[in-house]
């Protein structure tokens, strides 16, 4: 039988707060239908950001001027999470995590659903791209946190001995919505044959509305996390957040940041970069992107509760340093797969790269970066960490990977090539994820009401309100 989890306990003769199995379970799905969501709406931009928005809003007579186009509004939804992270992390840490939590799910998909309302430009002129840039910030702000709560309400909803597994679970959203949007790109992609002169590229994004529906009804029964109850019923909510974030927590920041350059990076170089770099150069045809992300989303959601799972019985760090070194490991192989233009290797490799790797590295981090700060301003701590990270490493990768694509065709002397510097790229970002696992604590177990970060000895100074 699963064990229950209890939350806040008796303090000064105050109630207790018990989690029982159904709130366990409630949890994870209110968990899951929100990284659902948001990797719902990171699927579909990543392809639309490929395979459609350049000639919709982007007309250039060069196609690589609308794609960098194109990958510059994907950019710019992950440079502006850090301020969603931020301001929602803030909020979590004080107002507590289900209410931040239903206010990211809303606001991710009112974006994603107007996305679909939107004009063009050969309607509107430069007013389709502008009104594209602002829904995809608010895309970026709301998805600033919502990762990041997802893992910190399982990892404080969970018994501890299977804290790796639960606060895996929320990851498998990101394989639901990867696999939903995958889906129905394929179709429309294979029934039309250009599908940006017809009014089903709107589609996608319109049916955002349908899990948002569901996310806000299951969210609002939610009970407030255990830990956040906790502080509460002790009067210990910490009043400044991210001034003690900033005070006492920099070092596991810069840890998470290292940790994740791999694994955000990877997510984004082959769900977004890939996609464009095997139809756009190498010239594949049909809907190859998205076979390429359902099959591997199918096979995440496999491998990604599996990480977790294992980090329970092995240690956070230990599956985590695997991940990544299998991500290394077959980084130019799989790119020089892509180079060959055959539809059945590339399906395979970018499968194997994103679920054993990409993914791998999500399921273990899953209660590692929640264990790695304390009590008092842990939702801020992921949020901060996570988005600054995914700036650095996911946001510009598609950028930066379209920029050397074009640099190597020209200077290399053929196209099929230029998937040499991309593979440099995925290793140095591969690199320092593993050099980062060195530096990081293990977490496997840690008593979650510890005020103090994973590995640190003193008791932080925080303000309280």
């Amino acid at each position: 039988m699963m064990p229950t989890a209890t939350g806040a306990l008796a303090h000064n003769n105050l109630p207790v707060n018990t989690v029982t199995v159904a709130d366990l379970h409630r949890a994870a799905w209110a968990s899951s239908l929100g990284s659902a969501l948001e990797y719902y709406d990171f699927a579909l931009y990543s392809l639309a950001s490929a395979l459609i928005f350049g000639p919709l809003f982007f007309p250039s007579s060069d196609p690589n001027i609308a794609l960098l186009a194109s990958f510059g509004t994907y950019f710019l939804g992950f440079a502006v999470r850090p301020v969603g992270g931020i301001i929602f992390g803030i909020l979590g840490d004080r107002l507590g995590r289900k209410l931040v939590l239903l206010g990211t799910v809303v606001l991710m998909g009112i974006a994603s659903t107007c996305i679909g309302l939107l004009p063009t430009y050969q309607t509107v002129g430069f007013w389709a791209p502008a009104m594209l840039i602002f829904l995809r910030l608010l895309q970026g702000l709301g998805a600033g946190a919502e990762q990041a709560g997802a893992a910190v309400l399982m990892t404080e909803y969970a018994p501890r001995e299977r804290r790796g597994f639960f606060a895996a679970l929320p990851f498998m959203g990101i394989q639901l919505g990867t696999i939903s949007a995958s889906v129905i790109y394929y179709i429309l992609l294979w029934s039309v044959e250009d599908v940006t002169k017809t009014w089903l590229w709107r589609l996608p994004f319109l049916l955002s509305v349908v899990i948002i529906a569901v996310a806000i009804w299951i969210r609002i029964s939610l009970k407030e996390s255990p830990q956040f109850a906790k502080l509460e019923a002790k009067h210990q909510v910490s009043e400044k957040p991210l001034q003690n974030l900033l005070s006492n927590s920099m070092r596991n920041v810069l840890v998470v940041i290292g940790l994740r350059m791999g694994e955000n990076g990877g997510s984004s170089i082959y769900q977004a970069l890939a996609v464009s770099y095997v139809v756009s150069v190498i010239g594949l045809k049909g809907p190859i992107g998205a076979l390429c992300l359902v099959c591997a989303a199918c096979l995440g959601a496999i491998t990604t509760p599996l990480a977790g799972s294992l980090t329970d019985r092995f240690g956070r760090v230990k599956v985590y340093q695997f991940c990544a070194a299998l991500q290394l490991l077959i980084a130019f192989p799989v790119w020089w797969i892509f180079s060959l233009g055959e539809t059945v290797s590339t399906v395979i490799a970018i499968s194997i790269a994103l679920s054993c790797g990409v993914w791998g590295m999500f399921g273990a981090q899953g209660a590692l970066l929640p264990e790695l700060f304390g009590a008092r301003h842990r939702y801020i701590g992921v949020s901060v960490a996570r988005e600054a990270s995914a700036v650095i490493a996911g946001g510009i990768a598609p950028f930066v990977g379209a920029a050397l694509i074009s640099w190597a065709t020209a200077n290399l002397g053929s196209a099929k090539a230029s998937w040499i510097p991309i593979a440099c790229y995925l290793a140095v970002l591969t690199i320092i994820t593993l050099v980062a696992t060195f530096f990081t604590p293990e977490t496997r177990g840690r008593d979650l009401e510890d005020p103090r970060d994973a590995g640190q000895e003193e008791l932080p100074e925080e303000n309280f309100s």
